[in-house]
């Protein structure tokens, strides 16, 4: 089927059509994220208000890297093995959110979040 596909809206839930600001209880870090990314999500027109939340924790999850990096270049080489546990798991969960998102190349290339999909011919048009 060729033209645009219409998109798909949970009920009750409305598209994202402007960059929002960011929560004030997000990180300076956070929200350098939020800034980042939420023209790149905005734009593509694959949110809605349903995805806030997990926008907002992404965010957190990169913000948290960046602050537990930050102290573990203060301590030197002395890294603390709890601080390592957090950070690893800040970094999964923003990896995984990220491919929610449509942040990563992966996720990126799925026909959904690529912006030529629909002027690709199928495969299966005859």
């Amino acid at each position: 089927m060729k033209g645009r596909k219409p998109s798909v809206i949970l009920a009750g839930s409305s598209p994202v059509d402007r960059v929002p600001s960011a929560p004030a209880w997000l990180s300076a870090d956070a929200k350098k994220e939020w800034k980042r990314i939420m023209p790149l999500l905005v734009e593509r027109r694959i949110l809605t208000d349903a995805d806030m939340g997990g926008v907002e924790n992404y965010c957190v999850a990169c913000g948290r890297v960046r602050e537990i990096e930050r102290l573990f270049k203060k301590a030197g080489g002395d890294i603390d093995p709890v601080l390592f546990r957090m950070q690893d798991k800040a970094i999964q969960t923003a990896r995984q959110l990220a491919a929610e998102l449509g942040l990563t190349p992966v996720s990126r290339s799925r026909p959904s979040i690529r912006e030529d999909a629909d002027d690709e011919a199928s495969p299966l048009d005859i």
